[in-house]
């Protein structure tokens, strides 16, 4: 495939590498070079296959409108964003276009997502959730998009409210640490990537997967596909 990757930071860089690496063709592009989507040009996008967006909170949104109005499909890392995800499902509708979003591309978290829902009815039992997420200092958003995902499946499982505490420190790649406490226990549940690799490696097999095909989707929910 011809893939655009979209972001030049640390897991941009990695994805062009992996996507490289897997016989992909390859061009990137850096935010300083597409301001407000300005560099997705037709001449740019029309021999793409599929895009790869891990750029900013700020920039994503635009990319991700500029990609739809051209009929290519995204890949979208970046996280961020999540009031803007009613708005992007109705444009990727509207234009029968293709989006798989994912707040963490991870096998293993996606693995963890599911761990989550399945402890989730212990917060009708007596116990109290929280959230501590630990990042690097570059990180742009805050709580991650990760800690945001697990804290939509504990309170929905739930109803119960479900705080999350962010740390930003060091070379840190990301550890999400829940707890769920009761009078009687507590429970732990940890992951700490090693990594960017497995988001790399996740994202370039969703970009292969979504090829071809039309509409919104979540990387938990065609993670058992790839």
């Amino acid at each position: 495939m011809k893939i655009l990757v979209l972001g030049r930071g640390k897991t941009g860089v990695l994805v062009a590498e992996v996507a490289r690496e897997s016989g992909h063709e390859v061009r990137s592009l850096a935010s300083q070079e597409n301001q407000d989507g300005s560099g997705l040009t037709d001449e740019l996008l029309h021999p793409i296959d599929v895009a790869i967006d891990f750029t900013t909170p700020h920039a994503v949104i635009p990319n991700i409108i500029r990609c739809a109005e051209a009929g290519i499909p995204m890949v979208v890392g970046t996280t961020g964003w999540h009031q803007h995800m009613d708005r992007v499902r109705e444009l990727i509708r509207e234009r029968n276009a293709a989006l798989l979003y994912g707040s963490n591309f991870g096998i293993g978290m996606n693995l963890f997502f599911k761990a989550m829902q399945a402890i989730a009815p212990a917060l009708k039992h007596g116990y109290r959730a929280s959230i501590v997420e630990r990042h690097h200092l570059d990180k742009k958003d805050k709580p991650s998009g990760t800690a945001v995902t697990i804290q939509r499946i504990l309170e929905s499982a739930s109803g119960a409210k479900v705080e999350i505490a962010s740390v930003r420190e060091g070379d840190t790649v990301g550890m999400h640490l829940v707890m769920l406490d009761s009078p009687h226990d507590t429970i732990l549940m940890t992951h700490d990537a090693k990594s960017r690799l497995g988001f790399a490696e996740g994202a370039v097999r969703a970009a292969e997967w979504l090829k071809g095909r039309a509409g919104f989707y979540e990387f938990p929910e065609i993670v058992d596909q790839i």
